[in-house]
């Protein structure tokens, strides 16, 4: 199978020294059916030696490349990094930790042939999921789902191809808190679903923590929808009704009943989920701003404080210099 086409696979790794090399050695003999590819790894700032190993896999395969985070900017940063220095005619960007089986490549490739500019994997649950993950997860895709307007369906992965038009609309999207299932779903194009059931994790444990799926959640929900802060408005008119309504009726019972209503229990209990709704409100508009701030300041979404096989010269392009820069020089491989 010799196509005369480019795959670029770009793979995310935070502490995945254990997981690296076994995914290599599935992965390797897969793109090597095909007459260009290059594997690149973005490592998320990880502090177990995942570095040193792909700086020696490099060594021995120049077409196994990387990309060292300065720090950990998270995954999402990662993807993106890659999907920025991706050369490739189509991308596809899987996990470290073999829960993304390589052997699903060619098929996803056959797709890309038949014409699907998009082909994304939607995830089965498996049996070695916890219960607490599965109910946030479906939380998560049902709260996504009420409060924007894209189609994310349950269980969508970033485990997936992109055509090269597509990657290019990325790399100009500016936005630095970037949510790429969201994204991707946005973006329209041909695409077609796969169903997959993630294989169980080669080595090590899951880096994705509470606090870091509420955050990946946030950012979904904030970067697709402004309905939180009309929510939030809805819940200060419907207080302000219900307070009206509960001045009215105790003034109705004063002037007519001659009843006084006492109760400072349900006075107190009244004011407090006032004061915890305002405050909700106030974090709802404080997230949006925050993101404001985030983007005013304009600072890289990632640094980089080293790589590997990739043309050495600018370090550091813009987004939109990228761009234009890979669709002017054909001979553009990276990193520059």
């Amino acid at each position: 199978m010799n196509k005369d086409f480019k795959i670029s696979v770009v793979i995310p790794t935070f502490n995945e020294v254990s997981n690296i090399g076994m995914l290599v050695s599935k992965a390797l003999p897969i793109l090597e059916n095909y007459a260009e590819y290059e594997m690149i790894f973005i490592d998320d700032g990880s502090t177990d030696g995942s570095l040193a190993v792909l700086k020696r896999l490099h060594e021995l395969n120049e077409n196994i490349k990387y990309v060292s985070f300065s720090r950990n900017f998270g995954h999402q940063m990662a993807l993106r990094a890659g999907i920025d220095y991706a050369t490739g005619d189509c991308i596809i960007t899987m996990d470290a930790d073999l829960q993304h089986p390589p052997e699903m490549i060619p098929g996803f490739v056959e797709k890309w042939m038949e014409g699907y500019e998009i082909v994304y994997t939607v995830r089965e649950e498996s049996d070695d999921e916890t219960y607490f993950k599965k109910i946030s997860s479906s939380f998560f895709y049902q709260v996504i789902k009420f409060v924007t307007d894209i189609p994310i369906e349950k269980g969508a992965a970033d485990f997936r191809l992109i055509d090269r038009k597509v990657a290019d609309y990325i790399i100009q999207l500016k936005e630095k808190d970037l949510f790429l299932r969201g994204v991707i779903p946005w973006l329209g194009f041909k695409q077609y679903r796969i169903d997959y059931t993630p294989a169980v994790r080669y080595s090590g444990k899951t880096k994705y923590s509470l606090k870091k799926m509420l955050t990946l959640a946030a950012t979904g929900i904030t970067s697709f929808s402004t309905k939180p802060l009309y929510m939030s408005a809805f819940l200060g008119f419907l207080m302000v009704g219900i307070s009206a309504f509960y001045g009215l009726y105790a003034l109705f019972q004063h002037l007519f009943n001659h009843n006084v209503i006492t109760g400072w229990a349900s006075i107190i209990i009244f004011t407090s989920l006032i004061g915890g709704i305002q405050l909700m409100m106030i974090g709802v508009i404080g997230i949006y701003l925050g993101k404001i701030f985030q983007e005013m300041k304009g600072r890289p979404g990632y640094v980089i404080q080293d790589y590997a096989g990739f043309v050495r010269g600018k370090q550091v392009f813009s987004n939109s210099e990228k761009y234009n820069y890979r669709n002017h020089n054909k001979g553009y491989k990276g990193i520059n």
